[in-house]
């Protein structure tokens, strides 16, 4: 998939509000601080499109950006930081909840994982939420740089191996924001499921 045109459409703070288009929607979530914005701003190589911070939880609406007028990728708010208030956390909630529970233009979940960490629970949390109202998500491995090349495989096999109860999916991919490793593969795989 060759990335032609992006604009950045809206932020919504519900769903609807929301576009009101037939778009083919690809969600990109994952633990607050994963690198979400880093790997979309990859994606689509160009600097600064999603809003990168150092800050966990920056993210706290639903950000739109339209890719070849075609589809549109979607940034949402991460889950799992525990410096927001209760009340913070819990307007996030609701948001996330209600756009995988409700939006029918939504054909794909990428789901962010740092590729340095176990299993969280916020993780194994989402990811039984997903499984609980039958979505389906594609893992990416984010910050794959962090660590050595001839670790990668291993890291990823344990990882998988520790949800093999909730994740039936074969597919999942490696990437870094900063080398730009995976960013061929994912797109293929995007172009592949929205043509």
């Amino acid at each position: 998939m060759k990335i032609k045109k992006i604009i950045f459409q809206k932020s919504s703070s519900d769903i609807d509000n929301c576009p009101r288009t037939n778009l083919f929607e690809i969600a990109f979530i994952g633990r607050s601080n994963v690198g979400k914005s880093s790997i979309l701003n990859m994606l689509l190589n160009k600097k600064g499109v999603a809003k990168v911070s150092k800050t966990p939880g920056k993210t706290k609406l639903i950000n739109y950006f339209l890719i070849n007028e075609a589809l549109y990728f979607v940034d949402l708010p991460g889950y799992g930081y525990a410096k927001l208030s209760k009340k913070n956390k819990l307007e996030i909630s609701k948001i996330t909840q209600s756009y995988f529970k409700n939006r029918h233009q939504l054909k794909q979940i990428f789901l962010l994982i740092d590729i340095r960490h176990k299993i969280q629970n916020s993780d194994y949390e989402f990811m039984n939420f997903l499984k609980s109202i039958k979505r389906e998500f594609t893992i990416i491995f984010t910050k794959s740089d962090k660590i050595k090349n001839n670790l990668i495989q291993n890291y990823c096999n344990d990882f998988l191996k520790s949800i093999g109860n909730i994740y039936n999916n074969e597919e999942f991919f490696v990437s870094s924001s900063k080398t730009k490793y995976g960013r061929e593969d994912i797109l293929d795989f995007i172009e592949k499921i929205s043509s």
